[in-house]
């Protein structure tokens, strides 16, 4: 992992309204991107193979706290290979996947925009 990641989670607001956030971890991460389709259940009960849809995985050590949804992640540095990610936020979308075998922690993101992103 050779990205410097930030996580963060709301905690309230300040005194002029604006959110107040507290870090609960800053350190290597890594992001990557996955694509795929979702299967939706229409009311008649058919299976149906809906758009594209993108997201993205979180990894960080083991020993890196568990992100809740709703925190927000941001890449605060990142390599040259990964620079487009650099300045970006994300949402923790679902807490970490679980797997018999775990090497690094891997969560769940759904990129921010628009008027999500205020205050980040």
């Amino acid at each position: 992992m050779t990205d410097t990641v930030r996580v963060r989670r709301l905690i309230g607001t300040d005194i002029t309204g604006a959110p107040a956030w507290t870090t609960i971890y800053e350190g290597v991460g890594a992001l990557l991107s996955t694509h795929g389709q979702i299967v939706v259940s229409q009311l008649s009960g058919v299976d149906w193979l809906g758009e594209a849809s993108a997201w993205y995985q979180l990894m960080t050590p083991l020993s890196a706290p568990v992100a809740d949804p709703g925190d927000q992640v941001q890449v605060v540095t990142a390599a040259a290979e990964t620079a487009a990610f650099e300045g970006r936020t994300w949402f923790v979308e679902a807490r970490t996947q679980a797997a018999t075998v775990e090497v690094v922690r891997v969560t769940r993101l759904d990129e921010q925009n628009g008027t999500l992103a205020v205050g980040v």
